[in-house]
């Protein structure tokens, strides 16, 4: 009688282990990596929230696999304190170290990278990022996210980033909520899922 409660026991411990792994593998395979397939990858930073949700809503539209960048040290919180640093590390040309959590580069063909806009251009930790990595033989799209601040003054920075990695770059696009208008870019660039 005993034996036949352990193995019933061990049983279902058995299926809520293999149901709990499938359910979190399913999650981290989600975040990196949509499908086998994809060549194309959105790497964003983002503070507020609001170039995540660019992003998120760039992943739904294009498929493409997606990861967060991240300083290695965070920021502190609150607006008045991470401004300060950010802006330490502008004036000073400050590289700040960031997590190693970009899946393999080798995989994808396209690269769209998106961040705030601070003081006109990009955080330093998109300096960072081409630091890192190896962008060389990619198509670079970036993207932005900005109250005012166009898309075109962040664009010579990227230009430089791109030609110094050896990468193409396209003209980017500041993200303002227009999902239809963001539709129309990702269409003439060949990413809108199901556009061809």
């Amino acid at each position: 009688m005993m034996r036949m409660q352990n193995r019933w026991i061990i049983s279902i411990l058995t299926t809520v282990v293999t149901v709990l792994a499938m359910i979190i593998g399913f999650g981290q395979t989600r975040q990196v990596q949509a499908a086998s397939n994809n060549r194309t990858l959105i790497i964003y930073f983002s503070m507020s929230g609001t170039t995540k949700e660019a992003a998120e809503q760039i992943q739904r539209d294009t498929g493409a696999d997606i990861v967060r960048l991240q300083r290695a040290k965070a920021y502190p919180k609150g607006y008045d304190n991470y401004a300060r640093v950010a802006d330490r590390e502008r004036r000073r040309n400050i590289h700040p170290a960031i997590k190693r959590n970009i899946p393999n580069l080798n995989r994808y063909d396209t690269v769209l990278i998106g961040f705030p806009t601070w003081w006109q251009q990009p955080p330093m930790v998109i300096h960072s990022l081409f630091d890192t990595y190896d962008f060389r033989g990619k198509t670079i799209i970036p993207f932005t996210t900005s109250m005012s601040t166009p898309m075109k003054d962040s664009m010579p920075t990227m230009r430089r980033l791109a030609k110094a990695d050896g990468a193409t770059i396209k003209s980017g696009f500041r993200y303002d909520n227009n999902n239809a208008q963001l539709r129309r870019f990702l269409q003439r660039n060949g990413l809108l899922q199901n556009s061809n």
